[in-house]
């Protein structure tokens, strides 16, 4: 089963990327993705080879955002694509089938265009308005989830999906009630002065009603 805690990379440099995912897998993050916007193809590719050491250290999902090719280059676990990227029909065909392919949705009808794809997991969002992302989709909030979330189930679509976009530490019970697997933050971590303590109070509330 798939961790239910996605860390987002943030940083403009590959240094500030690197000391921000080390300090997250260090403090008990297994999932990482890495989003390296707007930068050169090289500069890209020194942090993915260095990032994909790192996971492996520490034995963690190592997730190219939006980069395909790059994903298959360095033998990532697997690429996360936006509603804007390449199809996810088309990914799979080019990663094959053991490779995790996760897409962004915003609506139910996104969702189930990815699971017909092939799509693994679903980054749903955005929960509230955030600056992590330059173009945002309509903000979905509480009331978005439980609605997407009833479909579904009414519609028996069964897939991971995490919560995404400007979530705080208060807002995690009320959207696993929803019935979502998990979430993907960004700045609640790298943020943190307390990183390890954040880590382990997320995992708390993610993993309270599982039945290990």
């Amino acid at each position: 089963m798939y961790h239910k805690l996605q860390y987002i990379s943030q940083g403009n440099t590959i240094e500030e990327q690197l000391y921000n995912i080390h300090q997250a897998l260090d403090a008990g993050c297994d999932w990482i993705q890495m989003r390296f916007k707007n930068q050169t193809a090289k500069d890209t590719f020194a942090l993915a080879e260095a990032v994909k050491f790192l996971c492996e250290e520490y034995l963690a999902n190592f997730i190219v955002n939006d980069n395909l090719y790059l994903a298959q280059q360095i033998a990532a676990d697997g690429v996360h694509l936006g509603l804007t990227d390449m199809n996810i029909a088309e990914a799979r065909a080019i990663l094959g089938n053991t490779k995790i392919i996760g897409g962004t949705a915003n609506t139910f009808e996104d969702i189930q265009n990815h699971v017909k794809n092939g799509c693994d997991y679903i980054g749903l969002g955005p929960f509230r308005f955030t600056k992590t992302k330059e173009k945002l989709s309509p903000v979905l909030g509480l009331s978005g989830y439980l609605q997407i979330m009833q479909k579904l189930q009414t519609n028996q679509i069964k897939i991971p999906v995490y919560a995404i976009g400007g979530i705080d530490l208060k807002d995690i019970d009320p959207l696993i009630a929803t019935g979502i697997h998990g979430i993907a933050v960004s700045g609640m971590i790298t943020e943190s002065d307390e990183k390890t303590k954040t880590i382990q109070k997320l995992n708390e509330k993610l993993y309270a009603n599982v039945i290990v």
